[in-house]
């Protein structure tokens, strides 16, 4: 029997650019609860953007549709064997690992403030480079390559 569905959580838009999804990315950005240096970080990251001659909001949305994985692959134990099942990825989790791609790139880089590192890692996404793109394509190349166990797929 499949269990019910979760409500759906509404968010309110950040206070700057009026988007729900940039919302959802100052939380994700938040460590220890500290939403507004999470919210100052994001916000600057923006402003360099915008300083650099593009537009904040457009880059980020383009970063986040580039770094959104179509594909991926979900472990599956079948007569005592586990398949690699590539499966297509919901869109609520599309963005989660999206978010989380884009952040941990930002983080792992080091010598700069973490705004600069978010705006570098955010414009890299936007022209699909970086280490969140990489990481997007590896995923699709599994997909891809566990292709013959899609029959598995439930």
């Amino acid at each position: 029997m499949r269990r019910p569905l979760k409500k759906q959580r509404t968010w309110r838009p950040d206070l700057k650019y009026g988007s729900e999804t940039l919302t959802r990315f100052i939380n994700a950005v938040m460590w220890d609860g500290k939403k507004d240096t999470a919210r100052a970080v994001v916000y600057d990251a923006l402003d360099v953007i915008k300083e650099g001659g593009g537009d904040p909001l457009e880059t980020f949305e383009a970063a986040l549709r580039n770094a959104s994985p179509l594909m991926e692959v979900r472990s599956r134990r079948v007569g005592g064997a586990n398949y690699q099942v590539p499966r297509e990825v919901p869109q609520n989790r599309r963005l989660a690992l999206s978010f989380r791609w884009i952040i941990n790139a930002a983080r792992n880089k080091k010598g700069k403030p973490m705004a600069e590192k978010l705006a570098n890692e955010l414009l890299l996404a936007s022209k699909n480079e970086g280490d969140a793109i990489k990481k997007k394509d590896e995923m699709h190349r599994m997909a891809d390559a566990n292709k013959a166990f899609a029959h598995f797929a439930w």
